[in-house]
């Protein structure tokens, strides 16, 4: 819940694989939604948990994309995933007041708000949209621009 000094506390959470401007776009209105001195917690998936889920490893290990999120001016801290894909341990450990999700973050919010809803959590989901032209903004789009670039 909020900090010593009153900071609301927001958890955001992604693969951040190939950062781009829907990433920072995402990042920056989630730390908005926690109002003034919000503190911004990211939650960079494990290399595992990316292969898994998206069923091929990310481009960029765990330790090279948590530093890149965590050198982003709105970014306060940042922890790697747990090795369990287990949502209830992280916000058990972080204990925020406010979880953002990004548009396309839907299988996370059902296990986010039956999370909440079990343990009677004082917590308030905030759904962050789509920003311009999502298709150019897309880890796996820019990765296939790659491709048929260097093709060419």
């Amino acid at each position: 819940m909020a900090d010593q000094s009153g900071k609301k506390i927001v958890l955001a959470s992604g693969v951040f694989d190939l950062l781009h401007w829907g990433h920072v776009k995402f990042l920056e209105e989630a730390k908005k939604a926690g109002g003034e001195n919000a503190e911004l917690i990211v939650v960079v998936a494990r290399d595992a948990t990316v292969e898994k889920t998206k069923g091929r490893p990310p481009i960029l290990g765990e330790c090279h994309r948590a530093a890149l999120v965590e050198s982003l001016k709105v970014v306060d801290k940042v922890v790697l995933g747990y090795w369990t894909v287990n949502i209830g341990d992280i916000i058990d450990k972080l204990k925020p007041d406010i979880i953002a999700l990004g548009y396309d973050q839907e299988e996370i919010m059902d296990e986010v708000q039956n999370f909440i809803q079990a343990k009677n959590l004082k917590i308030k989901i905030v759904k962050v949209g789509k920003f311009g032209e999502v298709a150019r903004y897309s880890s796996s789009k820019i990765k296939q621009q790659i491709i048929d670039k260097s093709a060419k």
